[in-house]
């Protein structure tokens, strides 16, 4: 027998029924119940008060149960209900010690407490022991009689009762053998047993469907004690694996578990208390619930407190993880299997239940995570798919091609890692997460396709822009019949390489048929608005253009040469052949012919600007003007540049501004027809050679005098030549007397000062007449420099005169 050292107890419920709940939670840690799952079983004895129960209870299981002192008196000594575990005997072995009964402190009437503490043991013991006088046997006023029909009455308040073994102890024991005790003791226990007044549901239930019941006996303590004690050691060897199969509570049921056996002990006394009936298999299910409850709420607290989850948790807000799915599995697994550890013994449907919500609230804890660790996936796969889908382009691959291999590549990817993500104990599907990066990616390749396509047109259309706006210019500025049927050939050309390239380049791209073709049309599109945009744009232009031509043919001959109005040209011809050029260049300026649709327009221009001009009285008097019109006939206003309205207006600004240049022209040609005309008149000369005979006669007698002449001459000649008189007179007479005026005194002092230097040098070898010689050579070479520097000047100055309008324009 174990020491009592080895036993630990508490005092379970005091004398007023008070439940002790720190007392017996004490006790289970002390005892490590929880850990015993239903591999423990619960012994209480019950009998008269001073019968010996707390004395077997210490021999029996090595209890430090309070016993009575006989120097004393006979009195109570246990008081309530006190708990102990049995040392020395396995499986764990509770064994509790209720107050006797029928005793004098409570009275003859206080019984509550007696049937309350009878149910209880009732409800949570697999043994009970039953301490009786071996000489109350088969007298019908003994004193267990009333003690069984307690047991018996309280057993019908229980629901669905567990079956309990109950051990009847006779104690002091007679001569007479326990063969004919125990036949008498079963006869008096079933006559008990049908006095009880049963539900109805239980009429006809026999006592072994809630009882087993054992017999045994035992020698008195005070006056065989040693046989006592033997006979106590070899029951002690019955209570060793009671539960097994074939033990004394080999059969029981309805067992809660260990971790239950405090919150189930509090419940059940509470339910007695308040006197309702006990339903044991729906306090089982309570038991169960709230046991598993709390259990699942250690787990799940256990589980959020839990450092690696926290960590994981923690390093999934900012990154992929490699192996989180086998990481957080790992985690789930081992807390749900903690919890399927502790709640194994419980009712099923309970511990199953209890255990699916602790999964639900687990999977919600991780649920986030998984969430962002799958978005890490997402967007790990969608920068991928961007790098590898750039590269691929880079390469030369084809867009449709490169597209649809990196998809897919991707994809399997995504697949394969949202695999390592993947949560076993969570039925949760990626498909919304992979149709979101499907879409991510597909809008990607649509964003690359419309950038690409948009860069592909942009350069086809700078490269038409290119290839039109020069050649279309230069075209238009050398406007003549044919132009309009250049630019029509330049732009088919070009729109036809174009087309062909940008169609072979939009080939790599997967697009549909009506949509490829509308990329075409709008490449056709822009080179046509090209041509139509640099066409107004010139025709913005085209006074200048105007005015350009006609200086260009107006000031310069056949041969580009600038032209010198010596008289000859005739003016008015020239004027209009550079107007009718001008007229022709704003004509093919008012529409944009692009089409084979024949116009009138230059006729309708010539008619009203050039014939008009002719037969101006007559027209105004019998014909409409053609150009009071905002269109032109047979021409759509889209494709109008110049208007009827505003040909007329430029061109009556254009004859102003250019009437300027043929009036100079005009003024220059009678200007040099003055200047060929300077000898006077034949009757002046008839009347000079009349009236100076005598003088001329007079000369010749005196030759000094035709030496005098002829000096005379030369000095006139030379100032002749130095002021360039018939150039000075060109531009007509005041300006020529205003221009010799400022000259003529300087060309005298710049005269007389080479004379006098001709003077000073010393006489050389040369006769005086070879000194008089040179002199004339050298005023003759000097009036022949002269005379071509002043007939520079007014080659320069005829120019000038003749450009003057093209710089006023």
């Amino acid at each position: 027998m174990a020491s009592s050292d080895s036993s630990c107890s508490t005092q379970l419920l005091d004398g007023d029924g008070v439940f002790n709940v720190s007392g017996i939670e004490t006790f289970m840690k002390e005892v490590k119940l929880a850990e015993c799952g239903l591999s423990y079983a619960v012994v209480s004895i019950m009998g008269p008060q001073s019968s010996g129960k707390s004395t077997l209870l210490n021999h029996l299981f090595g209890t430090n149960f309070r016993e009575m002192d006989a120097f004393k008196g006979r009195s109570q000594t246990t008081k309530g209900i006190w708990m102990a575990r049995c040392a020395g005997i396995e499986p764990c072995t509770l064994v509790m010690d209720l107050e006797g009964t029928d005793g004098r402190e409570r009275g003859e009437d206080d019984t509550a407490f007696e049937k309350q503490s009878a149910l209880f043991a009732l409800a949570v013991s697999d043994i009970v022991l039953i301490n009786m006088w071996c000489h109350d046997i088969g007298r019908e006023q003994a004193a267990n009689k009333p003690l069984l029909k307690t047991v018996f009455q309280v057993m019908m308040r229980l629901f669905s009762p567990r079956k309990t073994t109950m051990l009847f102890v006779i104690r002091d024991k007679t001569r007479t053998p326990l063969e004919n005790l125990e036949p008498v003791l079963r006869e008096d226990i079933q006559k008990i047993w049908d006095s009880v007044p049963k539900p109805q549901a239980h009429m006809e239930t026999p006592l072994s469907e809630f009882f087993n019941v054992e017999v045994v006996a035992l020698s008195s303590y005070e006056e065989k004690e040693e046989q006592f004690k033997e006979q106590v050691a070899s029951l002690r060897q019955r209570f060793h694996h009671s539960i097994a199969p074939g033990g004394l509570a080999g059969d029981r049921r309805g067992v809660v578990p260990a971790s239950g056996f405090s919150f189930s002990s509090q419940q059940i006394w509470r339910v007695i208390k308040e006197n309702k009936d006990l339903d044991l298999p729906a306090h089982k299910v309570m038991v169960a619930t709230v046991r598993c409850e709390e259990i699942a709420n250690e787990k799940y607290a256990a589980f959020a407190a839990n450092e690696e989850w926290c960590q994981l948790e923690e390093a999934v807000q900012s990154g992929q993880i490699t192996g989180f799915g086998k990481k957080l599995n790992s985690l789930l697994d081992v807390y749900l299997s903690e919890y399927d550890a502790e709640a194994i013994y419980f009712d099923e449907g309970v511990r199953s239940a209890k255990q699916k919500q602790l999964q639900e609230k687990l999977l919600q804890l991780v649920q986030p995570a998984f969430q962002s660790a799958l978005g890490h996936v997402r967007s790990g796969t969608l920068d991928k798919f961007k790098e590898t889908f750039d590269k691929a382009l880079k390469g030369g691959e084809g867009f449709s091609e490169a597209a649809n291999n990196c998809i897919g590549s991707c994809m399997a990817q995504f697949d394969k890692a949202c695999l390592d993500v993947v949560i076993e104990h969570a039925n949760w599907d990626a498909s919304k997460v992979r149709e979101k990066l499907q879409r991510d990616i597909d809008a990607h390749v649509a964003s690359v396709r419309a950038e690409k396509i948009s860069e592909l047109t942009t350069t086809y259309e700078e490269k038409l822009k290119e290839s039109l706006s020069g050649p279309v210019e230069a075209l238009l500025d050398g406007a003549n019949s044919d132009t309009w049927s250049s630019i029509k050939n330049l732009l088919r050309r070009e729109t036809e390489s174009a087309v062909s390239g940008f169609s072979g380049a939009l080939s790599r791209f997967d697009m549909d048929e009506d949509t490829r073709h509308k990329m075409i049309l709008s490449i056709e599109d822009y080179a046509r608005g090209v041509v139509e945009g640099k066409a107004r744009e010139e025709a913005g232009r085209v006074l200048i253009r105007m005015k350009d031509r006609f200086t260009m043919l107006f000031s310069h001959d056949s041969d580009s040469m600038p032209r010198v109005w010596t008289g000859k040209e005739d003016i008015r011809a020239i004027t209009k052949t550079a107007r009718s050029a001008s007229l022709k260049l704003l004509s093919v300026m008012a529409a944009i012919r692009l089409d084979d649709n024949a116009d009138s327009i230059e006729k309708t221009l010539v008619v009203a600007l050039v014939d008009s001009s002719n037969n101006a009285v007559n027209r105004s008097i019998t014909m409409v003007d053609p150009l009071a019109s905002s269109n032109w006939e047979q021409v759509p206003s889209s494709n109008t540049l110049i208007t009827p309205v505003q040909c007329k207006s430029l061109w009556r600004q254009f004859k102003t501004e250019t009437e300027y240049t043929v009036s100079q022209a005009i003024s220059a040609q009678e200007a040099n027809k003055r200047n060929n005309n300077w000898l006077p008149p034949p009757w002046a000369i008839v009347a000079l050679v009349i009236l100076g005979f005598n003088e001329f006669m007079t000369l010749l007698r005196n030759p000094l005098y035709l030496g005098v002449i002829f000096v005379g001459y030369l000095l006139v000649k030379a100032l002749w030549m130095q002021l360039d008189i018939s150039g000075e007179f060109r531009n007509g007479a005041l300006p020529g007397i205003i221009s010799l005026s400022s000259k003529f005194i300087p060309t005298i002092m710049n005269l007389i000062k080479r004379l006098a230097e001709e003077g000073q040098n010393p006489a050389n070898n040369n006769p005086p007449r070879n000194e008089s010689k040179n002199n004339h050579n050298a005023l003759t070479d000097g009036g022949a420099a002269s005379s071509s520097a002043s007939s520079n000047v007014t080659s320069l100055d005829n120019e000038r005169e003749y450009s003057s309008p093209s710089k006023y324009d």
